[in-house]
């Protein structure tokens, strides 16, 4: 896509403490290997019926570590496992969330996956919907 001038981007996510959190730099290496020229990443979030669901993978797959696991997803959300409020929802709050930002905001800088030049796209051409072109 890169090759086609077509900017290219990252989403590590979900980022699930002490599951894939050990993985960060080296999804973000091989992105950057295959063309990204950007990145960003969201920790786990867990709304309503999602919760649930995810505990009981987590018990099936990692019953070693849930307890583990479930406790640091609710440091990040202030004691539960869901924080609905923007800004904070992507991210989450305290040392955890604040170790992962800053393993993530330095592997963007080493990596130079924190330019977004080439993302001003020429959307000229758009027509809202009901006003674009067959496709057929």
């Amino acid at each position: 896509m890169r090759e086609a001038g077509i900017p290219v981007g990252v989403l590590c996510s979900p980022m699930i403490p002490m599951i894939n959190d050990s993985e960060l730099e080296s999804l973000l290496t091989e992105a950057h290997a295959a063309g990204a020229q950007s990145a960003a990443y969201m920790m786990l979030r867990l709304p309503l019926e999602v919760a649930p669901l995810f505990e009981e993978w987590l018990a099936a797959h990692y019953p070693q570590r849930a307890a583990h696991v479930m406790s640091l997803v609710r440091q990040v959300r202030g004691g539960e496992v869901y924080d609905s409020r923007f800004g904070v929802r992507m991210r989450g709050e305290g040392p955890f969330a604040d170790l992962l930002a800053q393993r993530f905001n330095k592997a963007i800088k080493r990596l130079g996956l924190n330019r977004r030049e080439g993302f001003g796209l020429d959307c000229t051409a758009f027509c809202p919907p009901g006003r674009q072109m067959s496709l057929i």
